[in-house]
């Protein structure tokens, strides 16, 4: 059987091509009973637009470059599904690549976009990563929206979570729960997200309990190095009596270092992490934790760049954060209440 075209669908269905080219780009103006009688027929013939004269025609790819620091784990699972229903209500397809936290590599996916895709959605936080999307951004003049990133200014609209926000509020919590040690376990120095919930922290500290000294552990964002921390916090002469981890993936990996050493959580250490991924309310105890709408925050973004691409004008919007949200499960009882001997 010959291809199916744009004019047999139109000739079947008694409308103009303009009209069913209207209808399968999505478009509003059209009637109801027209669009339904055209998407019947294309149906019926097996019609499949061909991608390559699309692009030619309109000068759109229909697709959207996705560049993240990294493809592995919960949080980016849920990102990339936030991302991919906005894409699929525009219809649009998603090109995604990872650069593995590597800042070279992050400029090289950059450049490999170039005429693939309509607009860029760049997860980009490490701080010394500004100068290769500056240089991507020269050179393919695309719409680009930033997640999570401390580039702003000309770098188009920046998306991020109120890290520094969430972290003081956690703080705050725990301090209002009794405790007084309170260790946190931070994520790469490099890592911007990592700096801003440190700084919360830091800042927490020196309001709610002046005088008080940090206790910081270094971290990757991974449970391994959660883990890492744990181990250390249990060979301490003294411990604390709650860790905050700077995300979820290390507080799980930092409660599992204590369930294997017999410390009761949170009856001897209360635990909390950040980002609640969908995992801290299946473990147990469940992970007190700072909720960031995850999949929201993929959304967000992907309806700013389909909004940037359809005006044809660059992007413009000032920097916008996300809330946190507080979410209180097992893990973070009050101290425990011990009798002098």
């Amino acid at each position: 059987m010959a291809n199916v075209t744009i004019k047999d669908v139109a000739r079947a269905a008694s409308v103009s091509v303009a009209t069913v080219s209207r209808v399968l780009n999505g478009h509003d103006n059209v009637t109801e009973h027209v669009r339904d009688r055209v998407l019947s027929v294309a149906r019926e013939l097996r019609y499949t637009p061909h991608a390559a004269a699309r692009s030619l025609s309109s000068r759109r790819t229909q697709a959207l470059g996705v560049v993240l620091p990294d493809l592995h784990g919960e949080f980016f699972s849920e990102l990339i599904r936030g991302i991919d229903q906005v894409a699929r209500r525009h219809r649009l397809h998603l090109l995604l690549s990872s650069y593995h936290g590597d800042v070279e590599e992050q400029g090289t996916a950059l450049q490999a976009m170039r005429g693939r895709v309509d607009g860029l959605l760049v997860m980009s936080p490490y701080t010394a990563a500004s100068q290769s999307l500056e240089d991507a951004r020269s050179l393919s003049q695309l719409p680009v929206v930033l997640i999570n990133s401390q580039s702003g200014g000309a770098a188009g609209t920046v998306l991020g979570v109120d890290n520094h926000g969430g972290a003081r509020a956690m703080v705050e919590y725990l301090v209002s729960g009794g405790h007084r040690r309170i260790a946190f376990i931070a994520g790469p120095e490099d890592n911007f997200d990592a700096h801003e919930r440190l700084r919360g922290y830091r800042d927490a500290l020196a309001e709610l309990l002046p005088g008080t000294a940090e206790w910081i552990l270094r971290g990757d964002f991974d449970e391994a190095s959660g883990h890492r921390a744990g181990r250390e916090l249990i060979a301490a002469s003294e411990r604390p009596d709650a860790v905050f981890a700077a995300n979820d993936m290390m507080a799980l990996g930092c409660m599992f270092a204590f369930l294997q050493a017999g410390i009761d959580v949170p009856g001897e250490i209360a635990l909390a992490g950040f980002d609640d991924i969908p995992l801290a309310g299946y473990v147990h105890p469940g992970l007190s934790t700072m909720r960031v709408n995850i999949a929201e925050l993929g959304s967000h973004a992907t309806e700013l760049l389909v909004a940037a691409i359809a005006s044809k004008e660059p992007v413009t919007e000032p920097r916008r954060w996300l809330a946190t949200e507080l979410i209180v499960r097992e893990s973070s009882g009050p101290p425990e209440r011990r009798t002098s001997s």
